[in-house]
């Protein structure tokens, strides 16, 4: 499985540069993924949001979540109308580590589309097709 072999390669090079911020700042590369989700997906801001979308279980998730929290990073806010909706805030002290996850994935998407310029869109529409299938299947 030719694509499935070069895939790891992408995620191996990802989780090189986040696992140098995870290093920094005490986090499991899990703790990190959340982070980096909330920031990035402001309207997905539920622990069923986080399982759902990038296909985590809820156990990781949760025990992230937890410890995220005991560190000061995230809040959990209930809702008053739906005791069962629980909003997950960054906190200010997650600042740094945002600011230093953008710049690890800037870097990874500098370095892994290096070289591609009319190529760049077409590849990003065909690696959608690709997931697009997977998940239909």
């Amino acid at each position: 499985m030719y694509f499935w072999d070069k895939h790891k390669a992408i995620t191996s090079y990802y989780e090189l540069l986040s696992g140098e911020v995870c290093d920094r700042y005490e986090l499991t590369q899990m703790e990190y993924d959340i982070i980096m989700f909330l920031h990035n997906n402001p309207k997905h801001n539920t622990a069923a949001d986080i399982v759902k979308i990038r296909k985590s279980t809820k156990s990781h998730v949760s025990t992230s979540l937890k410890a995220l929290e005991n560190k000061g990073l995230i809040e959990r806010i209930q809702s008053t109308r739906n005791k069962k909706h629980i909003e997950i805030v960054l906190l200010d002290r997650a600042a740094l580590i945002v600011e230093a996850g953008l710049n690890a994935q800037k870097q990874f998407a500098k370095n892994v589309l290096s070289g591609l310029t009319e190529e760049k869109q077409v590849c990003i529409n065909i690696f959608d097709k690709i997931c697009n299938n997977a998940e239909e299947h």
